[in-house]
């Protein structure tokens, strides 16, 4: 009861909330300066032609706005920002921004509150999706794992780590010695057909630096060195 105050309405569902609350965010129109009102967000004018005839300059003089006359047009010469957010908009702001027809703010549904099996939260938690929560759960689970295999103490998390950190150590043991499991024997073949297949892969390549380098012999044969190395001896 203490957040229906205002103009505040309920909305009931069955559905999505975060569904709900994206369609309200959506949905909005255009609303002119009031003034007396609270301005939501700030509120800028922008650089470049007005179409207002210079009579008309007053209104940016008052407002400190840097103008020129361009093809008897005012000419707004830099950006400025004439309203403030939290600023109570005054005659002279409304005036302004109704001559050059800019509707600043919008009119829309702001969710307050959600209120869900009695209990209530703030509109933030919609904005929540299943891989945000898959994201920090993943991101706590790394952590707690983190800190078991550093302290020693086991954990769930740890325990596949564990294994496979195990596993790892039994299958180096059995390439330095005579022992073997199953699945050790797995990763030697595959570690013999690495090495076989290496020298093939690097046959080719050796004879094409082969091929390529017997033009640069010849041309050095060809080149007379006078017997700076000792040839002639």
């Amino acid at each position: 009861m203490k957040l229906l105050k205002g103009n505040t309405g309920i909305i009931f569902t069955n559905g999505d909330l975060s569904e709900i609350k994206k369609v309200l965010d959506e949905e909005s129109r255009e609303a002119p300066a009031k003034v007396g009102a609270t301005a939501p967000i700030e509120v800028w004018i922008r650089a470049g032609s007005t179409g207002l005839d210079p009579k008309q300059t007053n209104f940016f003089q008052q407002l400190n706005i840097p103008t020129k006359i361009v093809k008897t047009q005012i000419e707004i010469i830099a950006d400025k920002k004439i309203i403030s957010q939290g600023q109570k908009i005054e005659a002279t702001h409304a005036a302004l921004l109704d001559k050059l027809k800019i509707r600043p703010f919008r009119y829309q549904m702001n969710v307050k509150k959600v209120y869900d099996d009695g209990q209530q939260f703030n509109p933030e938690i919609l904005d929540i999706s299943s891989a945000d929560i898959l994201k920090r759960f993943s991101a706590s689970i790394a952590n707690m794992a983190s800190i078991s295999l550093a302290s020693g103490y086991v954990t769930k998390a740890a325990i596949p780590h564990i294994i496979l950190n195990s596993f790892k150590n039994l299958a180096a043991v059995t390439f330095d010695s005579d022992y073997s499991f199953k699945q050790a024997d797995k990763l030697k073949e595959a570690a013999k057909n690495a090495v076989h297949a290496a020298p093939v892969a690097a046959g080719p390549a050796k004879a094409a630096a082969k091929v390529e380098e017997k033009p640069k012999e010849e041309e050095a044969a060809d080149v007379d060195m006078g017997g700076l190395f000792g040839d002639d001896y």
